[in-house]
């Protein structure tokens, strides 16, 4: 059982903030930095819904690195027995936020990616290359429509004629 009583466990819990954790956050973060990926930004102080782990501004890609514990991992999860039905609600409440969260950033136009932590641990050369791919996809789909809103302001639309215009067709 809790030492506490529920109103102190609130008021310690609410001021408990979250930080960056050594296994996900910095591991990723020096795996960018390695690899002289540019254009990142850590994403906490964004702004955006959820706050991302990291952020690409250019791409807008809100990358978001989950722990398998607390995010529910079918791979790695484990959930204690004790109090086992408060871990198991907190848990899917976690996975529907985030889903609200992922839908939330894709109405606004960013790309959500989900990094689990145990993918960072096992292939973090796989987990860069797929960020570097979505990034690129990113990318290419804003050159392109950059590109087809510059080509549809060039084509000549036609005008419509005056009355005077018409009349003289018309003869």
């Amino acid at each position: 059982m809790d030492k506490f009583d529920r109103a102190t466990r609130s008021r310690v819990m609410s001021r408990t903030k979250s930080s960056g954790t050594k296994t996900t956050e910095w591991k990723f973060r020096s795996l960018l930095i390695r690899s002289s990926v540019r254009g990142w930004k850590i994403g906490h102080h964004s702004g955006l819904p959820g706050s991302p782990d990291f952020v690409f501004l250019r791409a807008r890609l809100a990358i978001f690195l989950d722990g398998c514990f607390w995010h529910g991992c079918n791979r790695c999860r484990s959930i204690p027995t004790t109090n086992r039905t408060f871990w198991e609600a907190k848990i899917q409440r976690n996975k529907e936020r985030d889903e609200k969260v992922a839908r939330i950033l894709r109405a606004v136009g960013w790309k959500v990616m989900r990094i689990w932590e145990h993918e960072l641990k096992t292939d973090g050369d796989g987990v860069l290359r797929k960020v570097l791919i979505r990034r690129s996809r990113a990318r290419v789909s804003k050159a392109s429509a950059r590109r087809a809103a510059a080509a549809e302001a060039r084509v000549v639309r036609p005008t419509v004629a005056s009355s005077e215009e018409r009349d003289v067709c018309l003869l």
